[in-house]
């Protein structure tokens, strides 16, 4: 795991200043403080930071491939790398290390772009062809991995964080209205879009090919919504599941350095704890809360009882807040509103504290139809035939009803459920998740930044991209392919990875080992999910490991009791983060909506904890990273 920054010239006969690499590579140290290594010949600069997991002594990076003109820096691990590395050798490669980034390099030599396919692991390379002056950027099929670039002064500029891109002189600081809208929306900003300017994310499974001066996007593997044509029987393919759970766990174990497993007590990351501990010894860790309702500690003691791991648990008090939410900005390059990145963080220093590696259960709910929403998918026919009137009648009743800031409470289940039923989809599922609708952005946003983005007609785009790519597969499997290409790379992996990289901890996730994301996403509905239940398949594979209490367990999430928050240790912090001289200032929202809604969520007149802390989180980030707020 490491962190890996760089430039190309789009005329590769050009010379570039390596001197920006400095900086750049500081920016991502956190990434890989163990070593650090650079590359440059004419029409390139390549760099990187090191956290060593594989060859601790023989990894240095960047590694060349077959040909010496080949250079590679990656950000990650290749987890077949052993098996392509032994097909090398039959074809005449020698390797000079034991590392899984040479074997990177190698299967560029051999097999070009087409390498690609061939890598399962979780990683964002930078390969420098010397010999056809190619740069080729890619990123792995789930999106684990970040990977930033921009074309500024005839140059590809990029980097595993948006700072460090930044960090180049050659880049602006310039808000993009339009991703602030997506932002605002989704709480994330989905790929390819940036919040700052000229500056994309490269998507998922995708590659940046440049050559001959023009540097151009090409997809090498997309997810497939649509079932498989050949379908195994129910039995079968419960026991295939688990065969292809048991190789990823046993494949993301290989590692040089202490390891272990976050566990919540969910059905996840109980599943890879448990399989991880068949194959030996191992540590286990979770952060608990004071706020019952939240807390899951008592099921990760459970279940790490049942498999006999090493368990440690922390707690994360309420007092500890103040200090810790300012931290935000400097793991976040671009604002996520996602307020469960603060146990995540404190999780992953934790661990830290014990292992260099851990293994996590993300995935799960986009794969096997876990998330609430995917219940909501099967209600959501019966509202649209409800006459607007009526519909609107029950907004009001549902907003009526006492608020209470405990997780998945009856008013906020029902409020959340209300603002997207009766929408065509993918319409439904995007309010179900926003923070701020289109038609509350127009009256959150200034006429000036309303009108920089675009009216907020942009703000679910990225739904309705996805929402077409997997035309033709059931309600159900679009709306998990879409969860599972928008919100899971661009929201959960992007906080488990910050969250974790700030600190220099290696997360893996097996249940998107590829075997296993392609048996989920080629059966039918109603292996994933039994009327109101998801989940089905994964329980049944795994139903001999955990204790039955853990498969019975509805979904619960990493819920964070931020609504109390708001009003408790936070209260100062946001006043004055978001208090009306500040954001008149930025121009870019209205003060009086922005106290209208601190006014009524301290009073108990609505529950806004999502809009607030996205909100929050975005103010804080803007303030760091950028001079001015004013598109």
């Amino acid at each position: 795991m490491c962190g890996i920054s760089g430039y190309a010239a789009l005329d590769p006969r050009r010379t570039l200043d390596p001197a920006p690499l400095a900086a750049m590579l500081r920016c991502v140290a956190h990434r890989g403080p163990d070593d650090e290594g650079s590359f440059t010949a004419p029409g390139v600069v390549l760099g990187h930071r090191r956290l060593s997991v594989i060859d601790l002594a023989g990894g240095h990076q960047p590694l060349a491939g077959a040909r010496p003109e080949t250079m590679a820096v990656v950000n990650g691990e290749i987890y077949n790398y052993r098996a392509l590395a032994a097909e090398l050798e039959d074809h005449g490669h020698r390797f000079r290390t034991g590392s899984d980034s040479e074997v990177a390099a190698h299967a560029y030599d051999a097999w070009g772009l087409g390498c690609l396919e061939r890598l399962d692991g979780m990683f964002a390379l930078a390969l420098w062809d010397g010999a056809a002056r190619r740069l080729v950027l890619a990123r792995d099929r789930m999106g684990e991995k970040p990977l930033y670039h921009a074309v500024a002064d005839g140059m590809v500029i990029f980097a595993s964080e948006l700072s460090a891109v930044l960090a180049h002189p050659a880049v602006p600081r310039t808000l993009d209205a339009t991703a602030l809208s997506a932002y605002l929306a989704h709480e994330y900003v989905p790929s390819p879009g940036c919040i700052v300017a000229g500056v994309a994310k490269l998507e998922p499974g995708s590659a940046l090919v440049l050559e001959d001066g023009q540097a151009r996007i090409e997809h090498w593997w997309r997810l497939d919504a649509r079932t498989s044509a050949q379908v195994l029987p129910y039995p079968e393919a419960v026991r295939e599941l688990r065969t292809r759970l048991e190789g990823a766990v046993r494949s993301r174990l290989v590692a040089d350095v202490p390891l272990g497993v976050f566990l919540s007590g969910g059905i996840d990351s109980s599943t890879v704890a448990a399989l991880a501990a068949r194959a030996g010894a191992v540590d286990t860790f979770s952060i608990g809360f004071r706020e019952r309702s939240f807390d899951e500690s008592a099921h990760a003691r459970a279940v790490a009882a049942h498999i006999g791991s090493r368990h440690h648990e922390r707690i994360l008090e309420g007092a500890e807040l103040p200090a810790l939410v300012p931290e935000l900005p400097e793991m976040l390059d671009e604002p996520l509103g996602d307020a469960s990145i603060l146990p995540t963080a404190l999780l992953a220093r934790f661990a830290r504290e014990r292992v260099t590696v851990a293994l996590g259960g993300d995935g799960g709910d986009e794969l096997f139809a876990g998330y609430p929403m995917h219940q909501a998918r099967r209600l959501a026919p019966l509202f649209r035939h409800v006459p607007g009137p009526l519909l609107a009648g029950a907004r009001r009743a549902a907003a009526a009803l006492p608020v209470a800031h405990t997780n998945f409470a009856l008013p906020f289940k029902a409020l959340t459920f209300l603002a997207g039923a009766g929408a065509p989809p993918p319409g439904d599922h995007a309010r179900w998740m926003a923070s701020f609708t289109p038609e509350a952005q127009a009256a959150l946003l200034t006429p000036e930044t309303l009108a920089a983005a675009g009216g907020g007609a942009h703000a679910f785009a990225a739904f309705q991209r996805r929402w077409r790519e997997s035309e033709g597969a059931s309600p159900l499997a679009r709306a998990t392919h879409l969860d599972a290409t928008t919100y899971l790379p661009d929201d959960i992996l992007a906080k488990v990875d910050r969250a974790s990289m700030r600190v220099a901890l290696e997360v893996r996730a097996p249940l998107l080992a590829p075997p296993v994301v392609e048996l989920a996403f080629g059966v039918p509905d109603r292996y994933r999910m039994r009327r109101l239940t998801g989940k089905r398949m994964l329980r049944d594979a795994v139903a001999d490991l955990l204790p039955p209490a853990i498969l019975a367990r509805p979904k619960k999430g990493f819920g964070m009791p931020v609504a109390a928050w708001l009003n408790g240790p936070l209260r100062e912090l946001v006043r004055d983060t978001l208090a009306p001289d500040a954001l008149r200032a930025a121009g870019l929202f209205e003060p009086a909506v922005v106290a209208r809604m601190l006014d009524d969520h301290a009073a108990r007149r609505a529950d806004l904890r999502k809009p607030l802390w996205t909100l929050l989180v975005f103010e804080l980030w803007r303030r760091r990273h950028l001079a001015g707020g004013t598109p």
